[in-house]
């Protein structure tokens, strides 16, 4: 049983050691450290941030989510990032996620949810994939990450509910 509960600040060290278990794993992100948790806090939003937990308290994983962009016409969509222990990978813990998160944005009326994930995280593709994402593009060469180009695909998910 995974219990998915809104992200706190007690749940800092857990959250930013499985942050940085996924940059060390290379497939995650172009970041190479994890931000303090001063910085994760101020740059996500407080409503839509959850942590996955097993019955005993062990944090298996976190998904929480940033402003696109400030404008009004994109009140309604939102970038999202989803990070699961390596140890706990598979056991359903990204899928709960994905689906808090997902009932969370729609019921605020969110419309549009967006991620960037580099083609060779194919765990993450299917995850994405089986919560309803799709693919709509691919950015060529787009950073530099360790000395060498790296394409991201984009991924969405538009609501059937927030139209």
């Amino acid at each position: 049983m995974i219990d998915i509960v809104p992200m706190t600040a007690e749940h800092a060290d857990g959250v930013l050691r499985i942050y940085q278990q996924g940059l060390d794993g290379g497939h995650a992100s172009f970041e190479t450290a994890a931000p303090t948790w001063a910085a994760f806090d101020e740059s996500r939003l407080p409503a839509h941030r959850f942590v996955a937990l097993d019955p005993d308290g062990t944090l298996l994983g976190w998904v929480a989510v940033t402003r696109v962009s400030p404008r009004p016409a994109y009140a309604g969509v939102v970038e999202h990032s989803v990070y699961v222990d390596p140890a706990a990978q598979g056991r359903g813990a990204g899928r709960a996620l994905l689906r808090a998160l997902i009932a969370s944005t729609e019921a605020a009326g969110i419309w549009t949810i967006q991620s960037g994930v580099f083609p060779e995280n194919e765990a993450s593709l299917a995850l994405h994939a089986a919560a309803g994402f799709r693919t709509i593009g691919v950015r060529e060469r787009v950073g530099r990450h360790h000395g060498a180009w790296r394409d991201v695909l984009l991924l969405e998910r538009r609501s059937p509910v927030v139209v």
